[in-house]
């Protein structure tokens, strides 16, 4: 297991590039519709950019990172305060951005934290954050904890942490309104595939499009997730790592639907596998995704069919933490790319050799979630207002 997906390092990386500031009479091309080149997007064009975004198979494809029904989002992150205080921002900016979409995506389901010791770094090292903003975690035992979810068994858990202001967000839908507020308000959005040209006297000279368009000048911003590492194999080849992670949505007896139907998000902080769930997930089922790394990914050519091996300890997890769903049927199975880094943190920074392009990816797992508030970052250290914070990875 890779600790980072919930608690990235926070050792600073350090970098010569700390500022990315962009005149805003030079256009910007963002390449990647997810959450987080769609948000970077948005957020740039309401700064007063002329921006376009480009995606291969448009916003929310089911090869994207950004896909899927839905995505955790919750502030807990250990004894790092970055990402606590940036998801804060996220779920006010998902809230905002909700009214004005006209749209709910934002879910306040409360997320359950099982606690298998008595000491759970990743929860605990979290709880001055939480009281910090008033979001203060509620400590459950296990009489607690059975008394109001008699649903789960609570065999082998010391306690548990419900923390209420976390949730779910619809993630395909999320994505596709973002791109679609993004058009609206006067941004261009084209389908196609992107070949970066060559990079000269510290410039990238142009992207080339399955389309046959080619776009030159201006500040390129790389943000296609898993592939990134493909794209430039030799900055990015060795840092993004794309891994197959499964989700697998089962049906609950209709006699407990209200049970299941309600019960909250839910993260098994067992140290090993960290299981997770979306238990209503918008009607499509009982939600267990799989967060220990999984196999090497091809993101384009994958298969997204289960491993039986991954299926079959995931059911065995579920049917002993969720006694009622034993032998419940598979509706649906899905695969999650994760285009992780070396230690969980996000990717944002200049290409060493071209000025005019950005680097902004590695979700590793956490960053859907995150979307609203990087994509603002971006704009603000575009326009000159923000550095990049050192606590991203950079080169």
């Amino acid at each position: 297991m890779n600790p980072n997906t919930f608690s990235p390092s926070t050792h600073s990386t350090g970098s010569s590039h700390t500022s990315v500031a962009v005149d805003k009479k030079e256009k910007i091309t963002v390449i990647g519709a997810g959450a987080f080149g769609g948000w970077s997007a948005l957020h740039l064009l309401r700064k007063g950019y002329q921006v376009t975004l480009i995606d291969a198979w448009g916003p929310g494809n089911s090869r994207s990172s950004s896909g899927d029904e839905t995505r955790v989002i919750r502030s807990t992150y250990g004894s790092n305060e970055f990402y606590f205080d940036l998801n804060v921002r996220a779920l006010h900016l998902w809230k905002e951005n909700e009214k004005q979409f006209k749209k709910k995506l934002f879910y306040n389901t409360g997320v359950l934290w099982f606690c298998h010791e008595e000491k759970t770094p990743i929860v605990d090292d979290s709880i001055p954050f939480s009281k910090k903003h008033g979001m203060e975690y509620e400590y459950l035992n296990q009489t607690e904890l059975q008394k109001r979810f008699p649903i789960l068994n609570t065999e082998g858990l010391h306690h548990a942490y419900f923390d209420r202001d976390g949730g779910y967000l619809k993630a395909r839908d999320a994505t596709q309104t973002v791109t679609e507020a993004f058009v609206k308000e006067g941004g261009e959005f084209i389908m196609a595939e992107v070949v970066p040209g060559k990079i000269k006297s510290g410039q990238l000279e142009c992207i080339s499009l399955s389309n046959g368009q080619q776009i030159t000048g201006g500040t390129f911003l790389f943000a296609c997730g898993s592939w990134l590492g493909k794209l430039f194999p030799e900055i990015l080849g060795n840092i993004i790592t794309c891994t197959k992670q499964e989700v697998y949505y089962f049906g609950f007896p209709s006699a407990m639907a209200g049970a299941y139907e309600n019960f909250p998000v839910w993260i098994d902080a067992d140290g090993r596998d960290f299981y997770y769930g979306i238990a209503g997930n918008a009607h499509r089922g009982f939600k267990i995704g799989v967060d220990k790394r999984g196999e090497i990914f091809d993101p384009s050519h994958g298969e997204r069919i289960m491993n039986p091996e991954v299926f079959t300890a995931a059911r065995e997890f579920i049917t002993h933490r969720f006694p009622g769903l034993k032998d419940a049927p598979v509706l649906e199975s899905r695969v999650c790319p994760y285009e992780s880094t070396p230690d969980g943190n996000f990717i944002f920074d200049k290409h060493p050799e071209a000025d005019n392009v950005v680097f902004l990816g590695g979700g590793s797992g956490h960053g859907f979630k995150h979307g609203p508030a990087l994509g603002e970052l971006v704009s603000d250290v575009f326009t000159g207002d923000k550095i990049i914070p050192n606590l991203l990875l950079k080169f």
